[in-house]
């Protein structure tokens, strides 16, 4: 586990490198900005009586890097130069590469009163305070240009986009960072190294040369023939570091995925791999988090680092199209590979070949060749119905693991969460679904309505921003604990906030699949149908904030399913559900 070091930025030799580790830092001096001993108690004691901010999951992430040195040279959140340039040419204002924007974004209320030179404190969700910053700069970015120049798209169908679109906060505070201590894992603490705490490692164990892998999914055969094969091209001993922060929406749980990676560290040469974990992040940015994820393993003691075909990318776009070409990271570190400083292993995937009982670079299979493949929906597939996992694809003890993880024929809990307007349509179909489902089987399904909720488990929350987010957020936990359960939750608030959606999302798929179904009525017909008569007294400002009147709805970008229920009879609508149900594989 990271302990806080005793000094800020203090090299144990004029290139900030300990002996005998393999490598300098990304800048010459790895920055680690804990305070020690005294220091840092008296600044947990003056904590208490600055402005605080409550860190968010990326937000958490990205200190825990900052104070531990990961981002050196970084000493704390970019302030507006040094953003603007790292957008415009993947560089800090003093010119040292730098692909992605390490910000800390907060809102309106609270920043409006801070200045320049101000500090503020960092805390978790528990109230701990982390960290202190001293307010160097405070801008509004424009942040559709950061999602161009960043991810190269406004599709939000990308995870990246969708988190800087949808869910950060409109001003960005930079500034230096002091650390008071170090987030809290509970969780694999003797896999969480600090970059001093493996460059000590590498060093006592006489690991001069050492390729790091980074994945963010269950290894398999392949992975290993890949990374046998890296070290070997490059003498390297061999650092598997995952991503155990955050990944992308839908992803295997960390816990899952680690107990996979120590399976299979067993089938490696004694001596030849070590496990470290990453509490990254992910921005899934393709090419520029390639970029950015070598100079991470650099400040980790790596002397190489394994770029595969879309690295980091976060799949397809909107349109079907790959967001970024296959090869375009390997490319962008190929042109900075003299500055970067840490060698860059490119490979191609590894396919098994059959007839010779083998994996193979994908370059180098014959034509002809049979050459056998098991995607990630087929491999969910046959662990969910209990079919063979084949020995050629992955190891016993790690499809073991999966088993357990993915039990056979246990049906997983889901929720349907419909948003739209008032009297756009949400409950009605809600229970023709609902009745749908009881028809097919026994499986429970709770039906969390706006209004009921707001009668039993929001009263006394209003109408302003806060309320209807609470409220929406209450569901959403109930929703997430339904679906843990194998139980199926179906809600239909107004939820009329992007950034609550989101919220929901994520708090529903640590457990199971997510459906957002946007019930897509327009305005004019849902005031036609106001059998309560609630547009009307909106209209003559007798109701407040009114959703779609005096305040916002706004549309989702990109929901599983879009439904209008004009000339539609619920029955027809029920069906689309059940079919998109089908699709996804729920209805078994």
């Amino acid at each position: 586990m990271s302990r806080p070091a005793a000094v800020l930025d203090l090299p144990t030799d004029p290139t900030g490198t300990p002996a005998g580790a393999p490598i300098p830092p990304h800048g010459g001096v790895l920055k680690e900005r804990y305070l020690g001993g005294e220091a840092a108690a008296a600044l947990r004691a003056r904590s208490a009586a600055l402005p605080a901010w409550t860190l968010g999951e990326r937000q958490l992430c990205d200190l825990e890097l900052l104070l531990n040195g990961a981002f050196s040279p970084l000493e704390g959140f970019l302030g507006q130069a040094d953003y603007e340039r790292v957008l415009s040419e993947l560089r800090l204002a003093d010119g040292t590469l730098w692909p992605i924007p390490i910000t800390l974004d907060v809102d309106e209320a609270f920043a409006a009163p801070l200045a320049i030179g101000e500090e503020i404190a960092l805390r978790d969700g528990q109230g701990v305070p982390l960290a202190v910053l001293t307010i160097e700069s405070r801008y509004r970015p424009d942040r559709e240009a950061e999602a161009r120049a960043v991810f190269g798209t406004l599709d939000r169908s990308h995870p990246g986009v969708a988190d800087l679109l949808e869910r950060s906060h409109p001003v960005y505070l930079g500034g230096r960072l002091q650390g008071i201590q170090a987030p809290t894992h509970f969780d694999f603490r003797d896999l969480r190294e600090s970059p001093r705490e493996l460059r000590d490692w590498l060093a006592r164990h006489g690991w001069r040369e050492t390729v790091a892998f980074q994945t963010r999914n269950p290894m398999h055969r392949a992975h290993r023939e890949l990374t046998l094969r890296a070290a070997e091209r490059t003498g390297a001993r061999l650092l598997i570091q995952p991503v155990v922060g955050r990944t992308k929406p839908g992803d295997v749980d960390h816990f899952t995925r680690v107990r996979c990676y120590r399976a299979l560290l067993d089938h490696y040469p004694p001596d030849r791999a070590k496990l470290s974990l990453l509490p990254l992040a992910m921005r899934m940015a393709g090419p520029r988090e390639a970029l950015w994820h070598a100079i991470i393993r650099k400040n980790y003691g790596a002397t190489h680092f394994i770029v595969g075909r879309d690295h980091a990318g976060p799949g397809r776009d909107a349109q079907g199209v790959p967001f970024y070409p296959p090869f375009a990271a390997q490319e962008l570190l190929a042109r900075h590979q003299d500055e970067l400083g840490i060698g860059i292993v490119p490979f191609p995937a590894m396919v098994y070949a059959a007839d010779q009982d083998r994996y193979l670079p994908a370059d180098e299979v014959g034509d002809g060749e049979r050459v056998e493949d098991l995607s990630g929906t087929e491999l969910r597939r046959r662990l969910a119905h209990g079919e063979d996992i084949p020995a050629w694809f992955t190891y016993p003890q790690i499809a073991a693991i999966l088993r357990e993880r993915h039990p056979a024929g246990a049906r997983r809990g889901y929720t349907l969460f419909f948003t739209g307007l008032s009297g756009a349509g949400k409950s009605t179909i809600a229970e023709a679904v609902i009745a749908r489902l009881m028809e097919r089987s026994a499986r429970p399904v709770t039906l969390l309505d706006g209004d009921e909720v707001r009668t039993h488990l929001s009263r006394g929350l209003g109408f302003s921003r806060e309320d209807r987010s609470a409220n929406v957020r209450r569901i959403g936990w109930v929703a997430a604990e339904i679906t843990r359960h194998g139980g199926i939750a179906v809600c239909a608030p107004i939820a009329p906030y992007a950034d609550d959606r989101d919220a929901v999302r994520r708090l529903v798929e640590r457990h199971g699949a997510f459906v957002e179904i946007h019930v897509a009525t327009p305005l004019a017909v849902c005031e036609a149908r106001d059998r309560k008569g609630l547009y009307a007294q909106a209209r003559a400002g007798r109701i407040a904030q009114f959703t779609g009147i005096s305040d916002p709805y706004e549309v989702p970008a990109a929901p599983d399913l879009r439904l209008d229920t004009d000339a539609t009879t619920p029955h027809a609508l029920a069906d689309a559900v059940l079919n998109a149900l089908a699709e996804r594989g729920l209805l078994g």
